[in-house]
């Protein structure tokens, strides 16, 4: 009999002592309630007690969650209809005034959704599309000194614009100041992918051609002209050549036919009748061709020379 007593004592003890302790994980807070009550706040890691049966432990993450919005189609400041994906980091800062407000991470969820949503299509309908797609780091077209756009007929410079950094940073400090009422730390916000509706994505990627075709044909405009000039060049490049290489050519024929002219009076002036000879010859040469034939009279000078060989 008191070995069962035993046994049954020892049973209640291990249940008891079971049902007491508890344990925590490196990246879990807790929170101790009695019959529904907030009783403890735990955000410790390790071994914790609680009194069984009449107490619960609900667990928490300490680790930093991830909220993803549903892509919403929201018209710009400029009229222009685009469904934007937004994506969140949160995490519990006050597991007490969490479970209280919304007791578990659904309903923490379904609060940031109500948040995020109305803070976000507020941002997004209040700036143009450029500002939402602008990053920090852009810069201007190369030879562009100042870019303009222009909305609703009014010229807007880029240096008066927003981009998208400033847009998020006023996102996220309009969101945050509204969570730690429910006991939740928004720790940043940011625009995962943006995209026209399907109605308006055609229309620009036919916009977006049409200016590319006039871009390609300003260049082929100005590739022409570079080329008109570059042939014009070139002409008038080759005719000075030409021209100086006549000029050349001529100077060298007139010098070379001073000096024969030269060689000729000089010969002429050693023996007449020789340079006659010669001369004689010469035109024999121009004249007499392959199949051509010569008739002369018997006293014709140009036979005088064939006459006195015979």
């Amino acid at each position: 009999m008191k070995k069962e007593l035993l046994i049954i004592v020892a049973v209640v003890a291990f249940v008891l002592a079971r049902g007491s302790l508890f344990v925590v994980d490196e990246g879990e807070q807790a929170l101790v309630t009695q019959f529904g009550k907030p009783v403890g706040d735990i955000r410790m890691a390790g071994l914790h007690f609680k009194l069984p049966l009449i107490q619960e432990v609900h667990r928490f993450q300490r680790r930093i969650m991830q909220w993803d919005g549903d892509p919403n189609q929201i018209p710009t400041k400029d009229k222009r209809y685009i469904w934007v994906d937004v994506t969140a980091r949160w995490r519990i800062s006050d597991p007490l005034l969490f479970y209280r407000a919304v007791a578990n991470e659904r309903g923490a969820r379904s609060r940031l959704d109500d948040i995020l949503d109305s803070v976000v299509r507020d941002a997004v309908s209040g700036h143009l599309l450029v500002e939402l797609v602008r990053g920090a780091d852009y810069s201007p077209p190369s030879g562009v000194r100042e870019e303009v756009f222009e909305v609703e007929g009014e010229a807007i410079a880029a240096e008066n614009l927003t981009g998208r950094e400033e847009i998020l940073a006023n996102v996220l400090r309009e969101a945050r100041a509204m969570t730690p009422e429910y006991g939740i730390d928004l720790i940043d916000v940011q625009i995962k992918r943006i995209n026209y509706v399907e109605q308006v994505r055609q229309r620009v990627y036919e916009r977006m051609v049409s200016e590319r075709k006039q871009v390609a044909a300003q260049y082929r405009s100005e590739g022409e002209g570079e080329r008109a000039d570059i042939l014009g060049q070139m002409a008038r490049e080759l005719r000075t050549i030409e021209s100086e290489a006549f000029r050349r050519a001529e100077e060298i024929r007139g010098e070379a036919d001073a000096t024969a002219a030269n060689i000729y009076a000089e010969a002429y002036g050693r023996d007449p009748s020789f340079y006659a000879f010669v001369r004689t010859l010469e035109s024999y040469r121009k004249a007499v061709k392959d199949n051509a034939r010569l008739v002369l009279s018997t006293d014709a000078d140009f036979y005088r020379f064939l006459h006195s060989i015979e």
